[in-house]
């Protein structure tokens, strides 16, 4: 078994009140990490990093390592190659660790049980070398190809290179003759020659720094030169001055006087150079034509009128006939006007939006005299995809999202991919792992061919030509290859579950035979009991998995597991990298690199609440902010993947325009596949996403709702806005007016503050040190990492009406490599004790408290001032699945009417929102913690019909002229408000309609029954859970649409079913009724049975999905149900025989 070494993480432990001389010995003092694993030989290697380039001998000891000073005949290498090496062993490590445990970081030969090939994967195949005793892999280049010292071709690693030029006089152990080049440097310049590389200077700081420090560089080095500071480091003004500011670190800067860089030899950029060429904005507002939207907003108005007027008619007008009758009716209609009102308001300003691709490449990626190569300027962004349990989100799909992701048109460098795995699954590691190594052929194979969607399953699944378009001759064969590839890549995620099971056991079973031999051997004649050794769930390595046992164990189950963190693959290299024509494809011209992906499993020990989704999401945040610490992120469901390659430059357009910088989120639409083509249930819900999201667009921006979102991590930190006002006055403010403060806050600093408690842009605080641990925890990685995340985060100051912006080519700087003291420390800030006494989870990351945390956190930030974006691009920039099933799709809308009813019994409810959020968005918000009230009025009036047609009264006391010709027109003009949301937002009338028919569905169902659990939590603190009490599968594997079919028996069904047999039996107790009177009241039957008729009619999904499949309900079944309604009509009639008649039957007779 492979030995795990381990570290303790120093970092974590820091003092939050440590002053500034603490700190730097800390930083001088890096954390020591020592890797340690088993050679097949038997040997253990042990790597330390304050050793890393001294030599280091063969031990016996797992836990021993040799410290070897540097002396004039043990001088270190370079220092950029040591970070190299140990980049290449973190990334091929395991790291483990959490609350009391030590981290320990496990290097890994094999991920997998298959090979994986590209240089960039952890565990890559790669040559071993050829000294006696030692396998440790050889070094290699960026494309994976060994690096050999010798001509002779002689295989050596590292180490036993370094111990041959220091102490074996630099003789090659292979041919016995002097190496000609000992420096690994030139090794590698050599190996790449036919390769250009970017010209480089020497960063601003000294290399003697920390890892922080190195990473700060980059803001130091624009910002010091902007307020001219002073250091004994380094001169930037001079460096500037002698390089003149084209390139490299430092490359422009913008003073307060408005010029930009030097000017005195014309290398320089100034406001002159700027608006020398036009300046265009990268995305523009497309405001509805005004012979929609006026009629629109004028019809709203008339609405509201007629409304009014009618309410108070029916008020003033009462039925003494049927005063409870009345009194039911006008009470809902008063809560239904209510609600239209809440629900309408902020569709007053519905806006659509567009962006220039074009413009986002001319700034950005071409070449300019601030960024002379070309290089990108586009900031940094982190993926996360999370995923909780391998059985329900099934591996497959997983994996499919995250090629979408890692193909995506968008710089290599600059992208990171995290997955979150909040179950601990080996399974969905290997998975993971599987597709990174699948990514070696299917991201170039995207590339070359540029395709569309670059989610593997999706491409080959889709029905069109996939020939259209493609002019380069090799297609057909690529693609041919390509989908064999992943065809057997399906299979072998398919058969991961059984192989781990086959593994473990075989794995278990040689460690009771071994337990047994050792029996044995201590106990020579006594009798031998069978061992019992707890049954664990084996790597492909041979080590125990750290996470969650298929046998749960101690340590090992899905609420009991240490945090677990493995860079999949490690981080690319900054220049591109083009393949060869003599691999699986001819990549001559096509860049083989991929992103930075990284397998993340937060710790999770009994007795803490680990905040399910919103908890994991913070994980991240944390976790990725100190190893890529990109300024932008964009999270996604694991069943929703990128549809469009280029949907992340076209939200990044909006976060880099012209005032971007007060964006918190750029919010795309959720587009669904496999939904049935009538849209039963209202799946692709496109009213909502259409018309509701278009609207609120107008105002500060949609509201956020849980995936698909392109976030500020600066606004995820709970900073406010750079600039931002208030939209109303605060309470009495006419009479009690306050003095506004004056800022305290630098310019410089203006996105780096927070408000009070209040949200009151008066009592705003500047970040004081102190103050910032117990904000986010005591990482000092985390703490320093913020400001360059708001300094990257930055739109371009490109243009002097550019406020808080960036020096252009401030972000063509190489990356920081990854070393083991970042991943130790993202492994202690994903430890279930990292959030104690801090404020994530309130005011920092996602909230807590919410079923839906997505809405809470985007209110928050709207709250503070931040504004969002609605991004609606010509091809969907994602897409997923839904449940088409009935039931499931009443548990998923249960589950929002739930988290919407906490929102409004919690602070986060609109009525108690910042003087800094519109009113219209107050209103927006309040109708979200409103609407699932509206089911208690919904449900009456569903009944209303039948109680009438019972009781043979009608809500009002006639139907005369004035009740219908105000219904007439308050339905015309619902109609035509339809037909203009149709037309200004581009849905169908079919899909309004269905929006409609399941607005009652759950209306009568799970929003009712989400209102009860609310209200029993609120009141009694008593929490109630609804779930399934049968399940059944489909039996047509075959059909696409099969669980459209399958009928799953819950609770939620029973107030519809309900509603329809009551109001059915009403239609026939009604007829009955009128047919038998003496003198028959038509108008209150016709007004009965189009009520009745009504609530039917949008009730009618519901029926058919009860009915299940087509064609399989027996015709007994409709035979019975018309004789048990005639029935019971008779029964009716007898019993409450009509007025004037004392017989059944009354005076009707039969001719």
């Amino acid at each position: 078994m492979a030995s795990n070494n381990h570290f303790t993480n120093s970092r974590s432990n820091l003092s939050t009140n440590s002053d500034a001389a603490e700190a730097a010995r800390n930083h001088q003092q890096p954390p020591g990490v020592t890797f340690a694993r088993r050679t097949s030989s038997g040997r253990y290697v042990n790597y330390s990093r304050d050793d890393l380039d001294s030599e280091l001998g063969s031990v016996d000891f797992t836990n021993y390592t040799v410290h070897i000073p540097p002396t004039p005949d043990n001088q270190p290498m370079d220092p950029s190659i040591s970070q190299k090496v140990e980049e290449q062993y973190v990334s091929s490590s395991l790291f483990t660790g959490g609350f009391n445990s030590l981290t320990r970081a496990h290097l890994m030969d094999k991920v997998i049980d298959s090979e994986t090939n590209h240089p960039q994967m952890a565990g890559a195949k790669g040559s071993s070398c050829a000294i006696p005793g030692c396998d440790v892999k050889v070094m290699s280049d960026e494309r994976g190809q060994d690096l050999l010292p010798c001509e002779c071709d002689f295989k050596i690693c590292r180490d036993c290179f370094v111990d041959a030029v220091k102490t074996g006089g630099g003789i090659c152990p292979g041919c016995k003759e002097p190496y000609r080049n000992t420096d690994l440097t030139d090794l590698a310049e050599n190996n790449n020659k036919g390769q250009q590389q970017r010209p480089m200077l020497p960063p601003p700081s000294s290399g003697g720094g920390s890892k922080m420090e190195r990473r700060l560089s980059l803001m130091k080095s624009t910002k010091s030169g902007l307020m001219r500071s002073q250091t004994g480091d380094f001169d930037h003004n001079r460096w500037l001055f002698e390089t003149s500011g084209t390139y490299g670190y430092g490359n422009a800067f913008w003073t307060k006087d408005g010029n930009l860089g030097s000017e005195k030899d014309g290398h320089g950029m100034g406001p002159q150079d700027l608006m020398s060429r036009p300046w265009r904005p990268l995305t523009r507002k497309l405001q509805i034509p005004a012979a929609v939207i006026s009629p629109y907003r004028l019809l709203i108005f008339i609405r509201i009128v007629v409304l009014a007027l009618f309410l108070m008619w029916r008020i003033k007008h009462q039925n003494q006939d049927a005063i409870w009758l009345w009194g039911m009716s006008v009470v809902c209609e008063l809560w239904f006007a209510f609600s239209w009102l809440l629900d309408q308001l902020p569709k007053l300003c519905p806006i659509n939006r567009a962006t220039d691709l074009n413009v986002l490449k001319e700034k950005f990626e071409t070449p300019t005299p601030s960024n002379p190569t070309g290089k990108s300027d586009l900031p940094g962004l982190d993926m996360f995809v999370s995923t909780a349990d391998p059985e329900k989100e099934p591996p497959l799909v997983t994996s499919n999202t995250i090629l979408s992701i890692l193909a995506a048109d968008y710089p290599v460098e600059k992208l990171a991919c995290y997955v979150s795995d909040d179950g601990g699954a080996l399974l969905t590691f290997e998975a993971m792992a599987e597709a990174a190594s699948f990514a070696n052929i299917w991201v170039p194979f995207c590339r070359k061919h540029n395709i569309e969607p670059r989610n593997p399953d999706s491409y080959f699944s889709l029905k069109r030509d996939p020939y259209k378009n493609k002019v380069k001759a090799d297609f057909v064969k690529d693609r041919r290859r390509v989908k064999r590839e992943y065809d057997e890549f399906k299979v072998r995620i398919n058969g991961l579950p059984d192989s781990i099971r086959r593994r473990s056991d075989a794995y278990h079973a040689r460690e009771e035979i071994k337990a047994m031999k050792e029996q044995r051997q201590n106990r020579e004649d006594e009798i031998v009991e069978p061992v019992k050794i707890p049954k664990a769930t084996w790597m492909a390595d041979g080590t125990h998995w750290p996470g969650t046992w298929i046998n749960s164990a101690p340590d090992h189950s899905r609420s009991d597991h240490a945090g677990i963190i493995q860079v999949m693959l490690k981080p690319p290299s900054d220049e591109s990298l083009h393949g060869d024509s003599e691999g699986f494809l001819d990549l001559t011209d096509v860049d083989i690199r991929l992103p930075l992906l990284v397998y993340v499993s937060r710790e999770k020990r009994p007795g803490y609440d680990h905040n399910k989704k919103a908890g994991a999401m913070n994980a991240l945040v944390r976790a990725s902010a100190i190893m890529s610490n990109g300024p932008f992120i964009l999270n996604l469901d694991c069943d929703h993947y990128i549809y469009n390659s280029q949907a992340l430059r076209e939200g990044m357009c909006f976060m880099m325009d012209r005032g971007g910088d007060r964006l918190c989120y750029v919010q795309f639409p959720q587009r669904f596949e496999g939904i049935d083509p009538s849209d039963r249930y209202a799946n692709h819900n496109t009213v909502f996403f259409d018309v509701n999201m278009r609207a609120l667009d107008g105002l500060m921006g949609p509201v956020y709702v849980g995936t698909g979102c392109l976030f500020r991590r600066i606004a995820l930190y709970g900073f406010d806005p750079p600039r931002s006002k208030e939209h109303s006055p605060g309470f009495c403010s006419c009479c009690f007016r306050r003095k506004k403060k004056k800022s305290r806050v630098a310019e410089e600093n203006r996105s780096l503050r927070m408000s009070g408690g209040g949200g009151d842009s008066d009592d705003d605080e500047e970040m004081s040190l102190s103050l910032v641990p117990k904000k986010f925890g005591n990482s000092t990685f985390l703490i320093d990492s913020i400001p360059v995340a708001e300094f990257q985060g930055r739109p371009l100051a490109d243009h002097p009406a550019v406020q808080n912006g960036r020096p252009p080519g401030a972000l063509t700087i190489p990356r920081e490599l990854l070393d083991a003291s970042t991943v130790a420390e993202a492994i202690a800030v994903i430890s279930c004790w990292y959030e104690d006494k801090t404020e994530w989870g309130s005011r920092i990351g996602w909230i807590y408290g919410s079923v839906t945390e997505d809405v809470v956190t985007g209110y928050r930030m709207h709250n503070r001032g931040w504004k969002s974006v609605y991004c609606v691009t010509k091809r969907d920039a994602f897409r997923g699945t839904a449940p088409i099933n009935l039931t499931d799709r009443l548990h998923q809308v249960l589950r929002w009417a739930t988290g919407s009813v906490e929102i409004f019994f919690s602070r986060n409810n609109a009525f108690l929102a910042s003087p800094k959020m519109k009113i219209l968005q107050r209103i927006a918000y309040l109708n979200v913690g409103i609407y699932p009230f509206t089911s208690i009025f919904l449900i009456v009036y569903c009944f209303l019909p039948a109680l009438s047609l019972f009781s043979g009264q009608f809500i009002v006391q006639t139907l005369n002229v004035t009740f219908l010709i105000y219904l007439l027109i308050i339905s015309i003009t619902l109609c035509l408000l339809a037909l203009l949301e149709i037309k200004w937002s581009g849905i169908s009338l079919e899909e309004w309609w269905r929006n409609e028919q399941f607005w009652l569905i759950g209306g009568t169902s799970a929003h009712l029954a989400a209102v009860i659990q609310g209200l029993l939590k609120v009141v009694a603190g008593i929490e109630i859970s609804f779930t399934l009490t049968s399940k059944s599968g489909g039996d047509d594997v075959d059909d696409e649409f099969a669980d459209l079919y399958v009928v799953k028996w819950t609770s939620l069904m029973i107030p519809p079913i309900t509603i329809m047999m009551v109001n059915l039996i009403a239609i026939a107790v009604g007829f009955s009724r009128t047919i038998y009177s003496v003198i028959p009241q038509w108008s209150k039957l016709i007004g009965g049975v189009f009520f009745s008729f009504w609530v039917l009619a949008h009730l009618y999904p519901f029926a058919k999905g009860l009915m299940g499949r087509r064609g399989k309900t027996p015709t007994i079944v409709y035979v019975w149900s018309g004789l048990v309604a005639i029935t019971i009509s008779l029964l009716w009639v007898a019993v409450n025989p009509p007025a004037g008649s004392t017989q059944i039957g009354g005076s009707f007779t039969f001719p």
